[in-house]
């Protein structure tokens, strides 16, 4: 609830040929961020350190980077790391790039990413 996803392009043509380093935010800003985000979230884990502030829908496909809606601060360790993530935004990724799936498609599945199969 706290990060429902904020999509910044749907167009496949962009996600698989244009790189991601222009929409990504910089760490001052994530930082800022993760910190406030914890503290809200609730998290018993207080640690920065401990977190990786993710897109929820990855830049690779499409998320937007800089709208709180779609950063959380993902714990690196645990059943469902951040670590874990990554590997299904790849997948995910390579899907849209070789027309398995639809860019929008892949948007809605990463939001319940653990299910991705």
């Amino acid at each position: 609830m706290c990060t429902p996803g904020v999509v910044r392009t749907t167009d496949k043509n962009i996600i698989c040929n244009q790189g991601t380093k222009q929409f990504r935010p910089s760490t001052r800003y994530t930082n800022q961020l993760k910190i406030q985000q914890i503290k809200e979230y609730g998290y018993a884990d207080t640690k920065p350190s401990n977190y990786e502030e993710d897109h929820l829908i990855s830049l690779e496909l499409g998320g937007d980077g800089f709208d709180p809606k779609n950063l959380w601060p993902e714990p690196h360790t645990g059943l469902h790391s951040s670590f874990d993530k990554d590997k299904i935004e790849n997948l995910l990724h390579k899907r849209i790039c070789d027309g398995t799936i639809t860019p929008q498609e892949a948007q809605k599945e990463i939001l319940n990413w653990i299910s991705v199969k």
